[in-house]
């Protein structure tokens, strides 16, 4: 009951953050959220854009896309669309989702071919390179050492 009473109460921290979060579509963490709103927010605490989020989760407000370079970040976007990672720099970007009637013909089938599965939702993550980090010089490659011509 008392998790039900915090998920009810509204502020105008709670509303900044879940704004904010829905605002951009960098797929934002914790650390990035807090970081835009301090200045307007000065009593804010990273502690309590974390335990917002964790709320906003719980109501379906946000979705998590997923750890990337070492922390959580979030989607506004709660309906389900699958993301692209970049492997190198990190950057999140949504897809859209062609084959969306596909997807759906095989989540309906797996209650068919596996009974005792179900469903609560799906996520699909594409990982790859981002144009820049994809014309970006590669890495210069260094011999071994000790492996000179001979």
């Amino acid at each position: 009951m008392a998790g039900t009473d915090r998920a009810r109460k509204h502020s105008s921290k709670r509303d900044a953050i879940l704004r904010v979060i829905r605002s951009t579509v960098s797929h934002p963490g914790a650390q990035w959220v807090y970081e835009r709103l301090k200045p307007v927010i000065p009593a804010l605490s990273l502690g309590t854009v974390y335990r917002n989020i964790k709320v906003f989760q719980e109501e379906k407000q946000v979705i998590s896309v997923g750890v990337v370079n070492g922390e959580e970040r979030f989607d506004g976007q709660v309906a389900p669309h699958p993301h692209f990672v970049c492997s190198r720099c990190g950057k999140i970007a949504d897809l859209p989702c062609p084959g969306d009637q596909a997807i759906k013909g095989m989540a309906a089938a797996v209650p068919a071919a596996q009974p005792d599965f179900t469903i609560d939702y799906r996520k699909t993550v594409f990982y790859g390179l981002c144009g820049e980090c994809r014309n970006a010089a590669p890495p210069v490659a260094t011999a071994p050492s000790g492996a000179g011509d001979r």
